[in-house]
């Protein structure tokens, strides 16, 4: 043969063996493409079928059941007051100012305590359930002086022979005390509109009728002359005895504020050095701290006086126990100003106010904080069987079932008798003989092992 038709030769055979490649190639990629794409009948019925589910379950507790109901509520003292500047003492002051601040917010004080300064004079706290109304002056008489009177025997200025209500020579006397112990000179009563002090005047008539008199003795003058003398010189002395009952140390109602008890706490010092005085100087707080919180409709009738209460702090992580002192039998509407459009927007009702009684005095540093209150409202008698509500099953036939899962994975279905429920929790008790304990698993659903996200 040539060498030319051995050449041709090779050459076919490449091409066949080129060709017979390529030829296996395309079937192993299309039987790849079709074991990844192709799917028969039944695999993909199988595919489509949901996963197995898994079986959710809970342990039956013997406990004792409670039922309790969760709110908010706020710590605050049984008596808040704001601390207005009343005008000032001094006569001879334009404006008030502020010239001191004693006391900062956050701060307890005691009675006695100088709070403020304006204009020179002091405004200090008493102990006292009354209100201040009025400039509490030699010669009143009432409840308000009474109170005085007290709370400047609790600091130790004893009040004298004075009845009870009146300031009197004693009463006087101990507010001069006082104000020396707080270091201020008292403000005197008694002064007359035109600047003339009125117990000068009525002192000089004395002295004037005094001489009179014994100049017409000296005199041996006409009878009744002496006689109207002596009237004159009595008048005379009534009249510095009167003078001198209404005047003396007093205690203006711009320098004094009475609280219910000690120590009291500075909610809030609005005043600074300087500025003039404004509508609120600060707002002070005193007595027992209490919790008050609001109750839904669905909550008000499951609580009542008397049930114990758990209050916790969750900004100090602090916990304390009380009981329920009142509840609300109306909701709490909150008052509406005409102009005030925010309040005139907000929902007819708050709910059903509660009170809580501590079982100990509450730490003053929780006043003012919101807290959560939860009520035990109901317990069951002692320990009992307890499952979760969702374990619980109702058939057609009034039976009421919780399906237990053993060890082995069987079910078994157990007819229980519901009880007490609380906290999403119900007391059961088997019926028929049926064992059930606790430790036991009970189901409570089913939870897809994946894909679906739902569980039942």
């Amino acid at each position: 043969m040539s060498k030319q038709g051995e050449s041709s030769g090779l050459t076919r055979r490449r091409w066949s063996l080129t060709a017979l490649a390529v030829g296996s190639v395309v079937l192993v990629g299309a039987a790849l493409w079709t074991s990844a794409y192709v799917k028969s009948p039944a695999q993909a019925a199988a595919e489509a079928r949901p996963p197995a589910p898994d079986v959710l379950t809970a342990p039956v507790e013997h406990r004792v059941l409670a039922d309790t109901v969760v709110t908010r509520g706020t710590v605050s003292a049984s008596q808040t007051v704001d601390i207005a500047p009343a005008g000032t003492a001094a006569e001879d002051v334009a404006r008030p100012v502020v010239t001191k601040v004693m006391v900062r917010s956050g701060q307890t004080f005691r009675g006695g305590r100088v709070l403020v300064e304006v204009s020179g004079r002091p405004v200090f706290a008493l102990r006292g359930e009354l209100p201040v109304y009025r400039d509490l002056k030699p010669g009143s008489r009432g409840d308000d002086v009474r109170q005085l009177q007290k709370a400047l025997r609790d600091r130790g200025h004893g009040t004298g022979a004075d009845t009870p209500g009146t300031y009197g020579p004693g009463t006087k006397q101990a507010v001069a005390a006082l104000y020396a112990a707080i270091g201020y000179e008292p403000v005197t009563a008694g002064g007359g509109k035109d600047g003339a002090d009125p117990l000068e005047s009525a002192r000089d008539e004395v002295k004037s009728a005094q001489r009179v008199l014994d100049g017409l003795l000296g005199d041996k003058a006409d009878a009744d002359e002496i006689r109207y003398a002596r009237e004159d010189l009595t008048e005379a002395k009534a009249a510095l005895a009167e003078a001198e009952a209404v005047s003396g140390p007093m205690v203006p109602a711009s320098e004094v504020v009475f609280l219910s008890g000690f120590p009291a706490r500075v909610d809030s010092m609005t005043a600074k050095v300087g500025t003039v005085a404004g509508e609120k100087l600060a707002t002070v707080s005193a007595g027992r701290l209490v919790v008050t919180g609001f109750l839904g409709a669905q909550e008000k009738d499951l609580v009542r006086p008397g049930q114990k209460v758990k209050v916790l702090s969750e900004v100090y992580g602090q916990e304390l126990t009380g009981t329920v002192g009142t509840v609300a039998d109306t909701p709490t509407v909150p008052e509406a100003d005409a102009d005030d459009t925010a309040a005139a927007a907000a929902p007819a009702g708050q709910g059903y106010a509660i009170t809580v009684k501590p079982d100990s005095a509450l730490p003053a540093r929780l006043a003012g904080q919101d807290v959560r209150l939860t009520v035990e409202a109901g317990s069951s008698d002692g320990k009992v069987l307890v499952v979760p509500v969702s374990a619980l099953s109702a058939g057609a036939d009034a039976r009421t079932t919780v399906t237990v899962l053993d060890a082995t994975g069987e079910r078994r279905r157990v007819e229980v008798r519901p009880g007490t429920s609380g906290d999403g929790y119900t007391a059961v008790t088997p019926v028929g003989g049926a064992r059930l304990a606790a430790g036991d698993k009970v189901v409570v659903g089913v939870r897809p092992a994946a894909g679906d996200g739902t569980a039942r």
